[in-house]
């Protein structure tokens, strides 16, 4: 008996053995896996810090035209949030870049940022006139890194563009339609190149009736009656008030966005069929005369088969309607810098700034 007792006591002692074995290895395991994970965690949140300072700094010096937004504006309107802007000058020293508006430099140089500026530092030049509208200010040619502007070949182009569709879409629904032809038009200024779309007008105006909207010619169109005014015409005259390359803007957004044709003037068809399908829209160079354009309308009035031809692009591309407020003109383009020098961190100059723009 005793010697079966003392094995039993054996085997027993052998087991609580492998069990505290056991308990201490799960133990360890458990303290072990604990610390990793709150390393992981640590160098997570590390990380995401790391990577909302690795955000490059942008400084608008002036605000263009005194038209202050929200930066927030950025990714409430365009989903961009890939920089930080800021407005406060006192940022300068460490801003991985500055904004420099044209129409704000004065003629004596004396309110650009101060130099020499940072090494690491971009200056960006942002003018949205065309060449026509466009104070030269000496000094400037060779002042900075990248161009911001309505060029199609600047640093930083800046457009509204129709985005392409995965699977085509039905057949687009026309708006109903009460008013054949439509303008809006605020500038009426002779010195900003507005000649020949007026000529244009003047002698469309003697065969087609014209629905004229804005202070130029008529009264004020208030803001929200925008987009319903466009949609309520059957063509829209998108005449630019000066011809250059690429000087193609948001006159021609606008119709496109609500479901009207625009009849544009501006620079050649081919220049417009860079961003704008050739079946969207009707170019006032087109046709021999202006009488001849007033009876291709008419004929596309009575003609509804030939009309819904000019929709036909909109079951493979969508278009953006743009902000249409006074004071929302440079989102865009400040947003689209924004973007930009955060994917282009590589170093770069601006040479013959006046050359380029006016050639």
């Amino acid at each position: 008996m005793p010697s079966t007792n003392g094995s039993s006591l054996c085997h027993l002692g052998v087991m609580l053995a492998l069990v505290g074995v056991v308990f201490l290895t799960v133990m360890f395991s458990w303290f072990s896996l604990s610390s990793c994970l709150k390393q992981y965690s640590a160098n997570s949140l590390n990380s995401f810090s790391n990577a909302a300072e690795d955000k490059p700094l942008l400084l608008l010096w002036v605000w263009p035209e005194n038209y202050v937004f929200e930066f927030s504006d950025c990714k409430k309107f365009f989903n961009i949030n890939s920089c930080q802007l800021t407005d406060d000058r006192s940022l300068y020293n460490n801003s991985d870049a500055v904004i420099v508006y044209h129409r704000n430099i004065s003629l004596d140089l004396s309110n650009l940022p101060p130099s020499p500026r940072p090494l690491f530092q971009k200056w960006i030049w942002l003018h949205l006139e065309s060449p026509t509208n466009t104070k030269i200010i000496p000094g400037l040619e060779n002042l900075f890194n990248h161009t911001l502007s309505y060029r199609q070949d600047a640093d930083i182009p800046v457009r509204m563009r129709l985005k392409t569709r995965k699977k085509p879409a039905d057949d687009f629904v026309i708006p109903k339609k009460d008013k054949l032809v439509c303008w809006i038009v605020s500038n009426n200024s002779p010195l900003t190149g507005v000649s020949a779309r007026n000529r244009i007008y003047r002698e469309l105006s003697r065969y087609i009736h014209v629905h004229l909207f804005g202070k130029a010619y008529s009264t004020y169109l208030d803001y929200k009656d925008y987009y319903p005014t466009l949609a309520s015409c059957k063509f829209y005259l998108s005449f630019e008030n000066s011809i250059h390359k690429d000087y193609i803007t948001e006159k021609i957004n606008g119709p496109l966005a609500v479901g009207t044709v625009p009849v544009v003037l501006g620079p050649p068809r081919k220049n417009y069929e860079n961003f704008i399908p050739g079946d969207a829209f009707i170019h006032v160079n087109d046709f021999l005369s202006v009488r001849s354009l007033a009876r291709y309308l008419y004929m596309l009035n009575k003609n509804d088969i030939a009309y819904h031809r000019y929709f036909d692009w909109r079951k493979r591309l969508t278009p953006t309607p743009h902000l249409i407020e006074q004071t929302q003109e440079f989102i865009l383009p400040i947003c689209t810098a924004c973007d930009y020098i955060a994917r282009h961190r590589e170093y770069k100059e601006a040479h013959d700034l006046y050359d380029w723009y006016f050639n």
